[in-house]
């Protein structure tokens, strides 16, 4: 197999997917910005780490800078694509919101183009549980509307899944788009509400609960999202046959769209229990309203996921939780 490009590489998900496709023996190119959203120093910790396998080449590169990405996939044989790179953060698309343009709008054609450009057999790419919005229907199914997303964030992810079906429409491009729930894990993102929960409860200080705890997540362990990755990435979409009988619109492009969630949603208290008793220290708690863009419940639907590769995700809570804790005291040597 040719080279692999991991966009986002020295991010939390794509970090560990590195790591992992390393392991395998694949070859692997990772782009970055590394930007200041969050401590670059953890970024750089990742990097370094990267760094020391000899089938990896990195390179500092914004999925904005079109010429940049034109020369990158001109100059190496890319085969897959895999695209994690993305301005991330419900809140944070309140407070600047061009971000997300560029990143995940103006950057994603770029990758798009790219690949059309240059036979890419396969792009994967991230997309979010955020683009269900506030659907009532439960669990989160890909075949349910996502007309009425509530934050920005979300509203670029649904873009993203719309740009990618399109260029396998029209251009017979294999893309796959994957709905991330909740990912959380050791090297994780520190803008996480258990990254900060973590943080505050080791420092004895209140932690803030919004819409008052009544809110569920379906968490999702870091190794999980790699595994379903992993697999995803080795099974290609094919153009899909149109049924004659169908009344219903059926894409024909070679395009795919799974969630990757645990499919088992915890209440927001309990998920702070788990924290609680990995650190053996109860918090102090504030109970708050619920924040703009916030949704109460997310919950994946992951039958498409496991007919397509034989996986979903089976992370205990309290496994995954008391991996983080005990990463997070040694990384900042609590």
């Amino acid at each position: 197999m040719g080279i692999i490009l991991v966009t986002g590489s020295i991010g939390f998900i794509g970090f560990h997917l590195t790591q992992r496709l390393l392991n395998d023996s694949f070859s692997v190119i990772g782009i970055d910005n590394i930007n200041d959203y969050y401590d670059i120093s953890l970024k750089l910790a990742r990097l370094e780490i990267l760094k020391r396998e000899d089938n990896f080449q990195f390179y500092q590169l914004d999925l904005s800078d079109r010429s940049g990405i034109e020369e990158l996939f001109k100059n190496n044989d890319l085969e897959i694509v895999i695209n994690l790179a993305a301005q991330a953060g419900v809140r944070y698309s309140l407070k600047n919101p061009h971000a997300y343009i560029d990143s995940n709008i103006v950057g994603f054609i770029n990758i798009l183009e790219a690949c059309r450009h240059n036979q890419i057999k396969h792009l994967v790419y991230a997309s979010s549980s955020s683009v269900y919005g506030t659907n009532k229907k439960i669990p989160f199914s890909t075949e349910d509307n996502v007309d009425h997303p509530i934050s920005l964030y979300a509203a670029t992810k649904k873009s993203n899944e719309l740009m990618a079906h399109t260029y396998s429409h029209l251009y017979n491009l294999p893309t796959t788009g994957l709905r991330f729930f909740t990912v959380y894990g050791a090297w994780g993102r520190p803008d996480m509400s258990y990254f900060i929960f973590t943080k505050k409860i080791l420092a004895r200080q209140p932690i803030q609960i919004f819409n008052y705890g009544n809110m569920q997540r379906d968490f999702t362990y870091i190794d999980d999202i790699v595994e379903g990755v992993v697999r995803v990435m080795q099974n290609i979409p094919l153009p899909k046959q149109q049924s004659k009988d169908s009344e219903v619109f059926s894409s024909q492009a070679p395009y795919s769209l799974y969630n990757i969630g645990n499919n088992q949603p915890v209440e927001l208290i309990d998920f702070i229990s788990a924290i609680e008793k990995s650190l053996d220290i109860t918090a102090q708690k504030e109970f708050l309203p619920i924040q703009p863009g916030d949704v109460p419940v997310t919950y994946a639907d992951v039958d498409d996921l496991f007919k397509a590769v034989g996986f979903k995700p089976s992370t205990p809570l309290n496994k995954g939780i008391d991996i983080f804790t005990q990463w997070y005291r040694d990384f900042y040597q609590v």
